[in-house]
């Protein structure tokens, strides 16, 4: 499995690599990487607060005709404009919104790789304040001698700890892990 959830091989996979390489030297070329990346980071956000835009992007009975008018109705509601928008609009066009979340985390990991930012997985059993938050952040940072984006998720059944992955890298040091170590180790001492 690709780290964005699709398969590694799959046509989705390839042509949401090939579009975000794309919209990526496009964004370059123009000096727009933030701008563009901030566009998608909206319409991104606005995919997971509607669950019938996800299945509006995901549907395969649009054409693409209809499918670019009602996202470039979006898009203009949205305020969502410039490179970003268009991309959009072109992958609605084109009868590709179904890989248009492959393809933002695509450009998302090429932005973060020229930027030098390595991505980091952190998972908590509760959310922690903003200055515990931090202090994990210059953890990383330390560790991975790179700055950081950090994905935090909360999942109680760590019961307490916390689980990190950096790339192929994982350090697990959550409660429930060691109780489970300890539960293990009752079972062959008997």
């Amino acid at each position: 499995m690709a780290q964005n959830g699709s398969e590694a091989g799959s046509p989705v996979a390839g042509v949401a690599a090939r579009y975000a390489s794309a919209l990526f030297e496009l964004a370059r070329d123009e000096r727009d990487v933030d701008g563009v990346a901030a566009s998608l980071d909206r319409f991104d956000a606005m995919l997971k607060e509607s669950a019938d835009l996800r299945r509006f992007v995901r549907s395969p009975i649009f054409t693409g005709a209809e499918q670019e008018a009602a996202i470039v109705s979006l898009l203009e509601k949205s305020g969502i404009g410039g490179i970003g928008g268009n991309f959009i609009r072109l992958a609605a066009a084109n009868r590709r919104l179904f890989a248009l979340p492959d393809m933002i985390r695509a450009f998302r990991t090429l932005v973060r790789e020229s930027k030098g930012i390595v991505r980091a997985e952190v998972t908590v059993a509760e959310r922690p304040s903003d200055a515990v938050v931090e202090e994990i952040k210059a953890s990383l940072r330390d560790v991975a001698r790179a700055e950081i984006d950090l994905d935090l998720k909360v999942d109680p059944s760590l019961i307490g700890g916390l689980v990190v992955k950096i790339g192929s890298r994982m350090v697990d040091a959550s409660l429930r892990t060691k109780l489970n170590g300890i539960r293990l180790a009752m079972r062959e001492a008997r």
